[in-house]
């Protein structure tokens, strides 16, 4: 019968499921047209959505799409392939969107908050510290209870009603032909695993330059401004590899000039103990404020001068990681915290050192032993011992967190039970944001400035927090004043505190946060913290200047008379140069200020001898360690004078 059908001119009928677009609902070109169009409106609503909340500026928003060529489409185009292939995967159309949207919208609002308190943006890795977040919650919601209660309700409310929206939705829609799922998974997945692979923004590639998505890992507010959230978002996942730097090899660790000293300690064993406390700063800096008494007294007396945080108002773990191993954020990819990321190997630092020389090494913070990944990291920087919230006594606390006085007691009475030279190093938590203005019920210090009533009482909590840090510190020093074996202090503060709207009212800051590129003398400003290097046999250390973080090893064992082929040498040797090297900033010892150096085709061999050692000891290998970091060669490196 098909012959004869086929001989007299007859056609077979065509059957509903033919089509010309195989796999998007056979047979119903329209519908897949339909499919298509709606899937690149919703996806453009969306990441409008998310470009507003991130931005919070309606202005900024729509500059960024009226460009047809900028980030804003590629965008558009990148999420449409996204619900495409979530669908397929579902089995249903519209059903990716109802994942796809609220983890966006919600990444988006989490970036938002997080640029408005600490003024970076989100980055992938900040989901590596999710824990520390939670476990501060119960103190951001103490400041504002409505704003958490409010929070809380309207994110269960969300749920509840996307697991409606869900539910009603699959009752109502048939599910995809099998075939249909697979064309549209052969569409999707190969130009989105395409675009991951122009991801990297350590290597060139021809087509994201075409799309102009321009990767601008030196200034994280351009690039998630210029190229949008969920772009910027996406070129920071590979910010975990570190990239050698250009020229690292053995021959180039070879040509760094030979230290010129080795290890020496004293013979009587100076005791070592560096106290980082939690945003400790004179809140008398601010405009047109007055704060009576004087809540620092001691700190200004003793002041040797300035560290120069590599951060604003949190991310305490990045100056800790200077502090201890002299080594330099700047170096590493931008938004990313070492603690969290890099360190899963024994790293050199003091502990390490000074532990080879027969001190005991330990570590005291009265918070929570996971909090940054303080434990691994401790281990592997050499530290015998971590005194935290789990192993201490019970610390009594001072407003909703220990006190800077139980913590003094600690440090006081492993001292006083030692019976061989220490290395203790303590982060204090008292001073710990937010200021609530009823965070003590008894405050001594009063606050005087043209700020609203709120703004007043929270730097009132602010400064008395400040004041217990400065008096405990003097029972420190007092305490050693009195012991006969010679011991060095070190105090400084890790940032300036989060006090927000503080900022804004005094008038000095426009926003919350300090931006991470300003003027040289802005940025001072806003990034100085107090430090004191005090010795019970020589007295105060004076004229330091303002230093990083990473040249405080430098000061503390030069103040303990203890020298060392990195610490004391090579790092000397920078300190003769340049006081700060930052990520966007460096400033020498002249005052001279060079912005935006990492980005020059050429920078300082001193510098660029800098990064090698820092990259060789924790990512490449360890050729320098032999003549740089003998410690981590011989597990013993003795010598007295």
């Amino acid at each position: 019968m098909a012959k004869g059908l086929s001989g007299s001119g007859m056609t077979a009928p065509k059957h509903k499921y033919d089509s010309a677009f195989p796999g998007f609902e056979p047979g119903e070109e329209r519908r897949a047209m339909r499919y298509c169009l709606v899937t690149l409106v919703a996806s453009a609503v969306l990441v409008f959505a998310i470009e507003l909340i991130f931005r919070g500026d309606i202005v900024s928003t729509l500059g960024f799409f009226v460009q047809p060529f900028k980030p804003g489409w590629t965008t558009v185009v990148l999420f449409t392939l996204i619900l495409i292939g979530l669908d397929a995967l579902l089995g249903r159309n519209y059903q990716g969107v109802m994942i796809f949207a609220p983890v966006t919208l919600a990444l988006a609002f989490i970036g938002h908050q997080k640029s408005r308190y600490l003024g970076d943006p989100l980055y992938p890795t900040d989901f590596l510290y999710a824990r520390q977040i939670v476990e501060l919650m119960p103190l951001l919601v103490r400041e504002r209870p409505w704003t958490g209660v409010a929070l809380g309700a309207g994110i269960l409310a969300t749920i509840a009603l996307l697991i409606a929206l869900w539910l009603g939705w699959r009752r109502r829609t048939s599910t995809l032909r099998y075939k249909a799922r697979l064309a549209r998974l052969t569409v999707a997945i190969p130009l989105l695993a395409f675009f991951v692979s122009i991801m990297d923004y350590a290597a060139f590639s021809w087509t994201r330059d075409r799309l102009q998505i321009i990767p601008m890992m030196w200034d994280q507010k351009e690039n998630y401004n210029s190229n949008g959230f969920a772009l910027a978002f996406a070129l920071n996942v590979p910010m975990a590899h570190v990239v050698a730097p250009l020229g690292y090899s053995d021959k180039a660790i070879e040509t760094i000039a030979r230290p010129e000293v080795g290890a020496v300690v004293p013979e009587d064993k100076p005791d070592i103990i560096m106290v980082m406390s939690e945003s400790f700063w004179d809140p008398m800096t601010l405009p047109n404020v007055s704060v009576t008494p004087d809540p620092i007294p001691t700190v200004r007396a003793a002041r040797a001068g300035s560290v120069f945080s590599p951060e604003f108002g949190g991310m305490t773990a990045n100056v800790e990681f200077e502090a201890l191993t002299g080594f330099s954020n700047a170096f590493l990819p931008a938004g990313s915290i070492p603690y969290q990321q890099y360190v899963r190997a024994p790293v050199p630092s003091l502990a390490t050192f000074l532990k080879s020389e027969g001190y005991s090494a330990r570590a005291f913070h009265p918070g929570t032993n996971w909090f940054w990944n303080r434990t691994a990291v401790y281990a592997d920087f050499g530290f015998d011992d971590f005194q935290s919230e789990e192993t201490m006594p019970y610390m009594a606390k001072r407003g909703p967190l220990a006190s800077d006085e139980a913590m003094t007691d600690q440090l006081i009475s492993a001292a006083d039970a030692s019976e061989e030279p220490f290395f203790y190093f303590a982060v204090s938590l008292q001073n710990h944001g937010p200021y609530e203005p009823t965070r003590y019920s008894d405050t001594t210090r009063v606050v005087q400035a043209p700020i609203s009533q709120w703004a007043r009482d929270s730097l009132a909590s602010y400064a008395e927090g400040a004041a217990d840090a400065d008096i405990n510190l003097k029972r420190l020093m007092d305490w050693a004043q009195k012991r006969e074996r010679p011991t060095v202090i070190v105090f400084f503060g890790d940032h300036l505190p989060p006090l927000g709207p503080v900022y804004v009212e005094t008038g000095f800051l426009k926003d919350n946060v300090a931006p991470r590129k300003e003027a040289p003398d802005q940025m001072r400003l806003h990034r100085e913290t107090p430090l004191v290097v005090w010795s019970n046999r020589t007295g105060p250390a004076k004229d330091v200047g303002s230093i990083s973080p990473a040249f405080l090893p430098y000061h503390l064992l030069k103040a303990a008379g203890i020298t060392h082929p990195y610490y004391t040498d090579f790092l000397g040797q920078i300190s003769e140069r340049y006081n700060v090297v930052d990520r966007n900033l460096l400033l020498a010892t002249d005052g001279a200020a060079t912005a935006d150096w990492a980005r020059q085709k050429e920078i300082a061999p001193l510098i660029r001898d800098y990064r090698y050692l820092q990259y060789d000891m924790m990512f490449g290998k360890r050729w320098s360690a032999p003549d740089f970091f003998p410690e981590t060669v011989n597990k013993l490196v003795a010598h007295t004078s």
